[in-house]
């Protein structure tokens, strides 16, 4: 037994060919007939779920680039997903950086797609939903706009090096017992508006030289996915173009990375007039 979670129990096991994979024994699952059963075991069966780096003890901090590729990767999956499934408009269901993975050649892919499918609609809809859009807290229903928002909850996870559900102020000291519980679209938007854009940005990435325009950039993507009216947010296939075009420059060299001061200033001009743009 690997873990379990809300959705049931994971297993390891190798099969007789000597593939080892994982097995979920889902609980509360949707009874289906069996034919109907192997057709969602095909679609899910076609995502690849190799294995995800993590932010522990001895971690290599991503650069820019690296971040930008892996979230433009992510995205590609996402609107894949939503293109594939435009007329029923079946969602991902479960957007959040834990089920963003590497593949062997360091390339994203995004995991987890069908579970959905496999439970009760009451059950998904309360177990699911990753990162969760304003509007599931009334309607108690997966979207493909509820992962828009999930989405844009991990953008901003990536620029700003934080949980989503736990981060200190900005006006505050940086001290662990001021840490306090925000919701983290919340609470960019105050710091934005506040002029302390600088202070939105993880501390990694403000030591490298010449990205101000592109962090600004890739947070006005993530700004634009968590609007809280879902009819107002773009759609996946939207959201990867705009980081397409999004200039990145090759990774900074080592002599470039500044061990002693950030390249921003704290007022960076991200206004809501700019954001609407998106």
């Amino acid at each position: 037994m690997l873990g379990k979670g809300n959705l049931g129990t994971v297993y390891k096991a190798v099969l007789d060919g000597g593939f080892t994979v994982a097995v979920k024994r889902l609980k509360d699952a949707n009874p289906c007939a069996r034919r109907e059963f192997e057709q969602y075991m095909d679609v899910i069966g076609k995502l690849k779920t190799p294995e995800c780096g993590n932010r522990g003890p001895g971690r290599i901090p991503l650069d820019w680039t690296t971040r930008i590729s892996l979230v433009l990767g992510a995205a590609r999956g996402l609107a894949r997903i939503h293109q594939e499934y435009s007329t029923t408009k079946i969602p991902h269901g479960n957007v959040r950086s834990s089920n963003v993975l590497l593949d062997k050649n360091g390339m994203a892919c995004i995991s987890d797609f069908g579970l959905a499918l496999l439970l009760n609609p009451v059950h998904a809809t309360a177990r699911l939903g990753g990162y969760r859009a304003p509007e599931q807290a009334e309607v108690k229903r997966l979207s493909q706009k509820a992962d828009v928002y999930s989405f844009g909850v991990v953008v901003l996870e990536v620029l700003t090096g934080r949980a989503p559900s736990r981060y200190l102020s900005p006006t505050r000291p940086r001290v662990e017992e001021e840490e306090q519980a925000v919701d983290l679209p919340k609470w960019v938007r105050s710091v934005v508006r506040d002029e302390w854009t600088a202070e939105v940005f993880d501390q990694e990435l403000l030591r490298y030289k010449n990205i101000e325009g592109e962090l600004v950039e890739m947070l006005q993507v993530g700004m634009a996915c968590v609007v809280p009216q879902p009819e107002k947010r773009p759609t996946m296939t939207e959201v990867a173009k705009m980081i397409e075009e999004i200039r990145v420059e090759q990774s900074p060299l080592r002599e470039e990375y500044d061990m002693s001061c950030s390249s921003l200033s704290p007022s960076l001009a991200v206004t809501d007039d700019a954001l609407a743009c998106y």
